[in-house]
């Protein structure tokens, strides 16, 4: 009997993107992307790395699940995020018209919710709030590490 992959376990693996961005100095933000409830798509933030301000976590991602699927749009997948997408990322997510986008923490300095208005596409389910609590420590020990150096 196979057991179906729970949000919280996508979740996870989500977080342990976001750990490999925190250990490469990058803002530690995480992804992944699942079709028919396998990961199609795993990401972490390289906006350093690359020297590249688009090379966020959901960016990277949607660039490697349209690659595994060969099209850009994500309508059958699932977007996991740790935190809450920014205007770019919620923009190009409406774009590849994913079917559902699960995140962990709201962003209150550039989360999308700040704007008020709503820049998923109307056909997408978004749910926030998964293991939040896991994915905000993980922020906020990356922004105390900076401003204690």
């Amino acid at each position: 009997m196979i057991l179906e992959k729970s949000d919280e376990f996508f979740m996870l693996e989500a977080l342990k993107e976001a750990q490999k961005a925190f250990d490469l100095d990058e803002v530690p933000i995480g992804a992944v992307i699942v079709s028919d409830g396998q990961i199609i798509a795993r990401a972490h933030n390289l906006t350093e790395q690359l020297n590249d301000v688009t090379a966020h976590a959901e960016m990277q991602a949607f660039t490697s699940a349209a690659e595994h699927l060969g099209g850009k749009y994500l309508k059958d997948c699932t977007l996991y995020v740790t935190i809450e997408p920014c205007v770019m990322c919620s923009g190009a997510s409406y774009w590849a018209q994913l079917k559902c986008i699960v995140y962990g923490a709201k962003d209150e300095k550039r989360g999308v919710s700040k704007l008020g208005v709503n820049l998923f596409h109307q056909k997408t389910i978004v749910t926030s709030g998964l293991l939040e609590e896991e994915c905000a420590k993980l922020m906020q020990g990356f922004f105390h590490k900076k401003r204690s150096k």
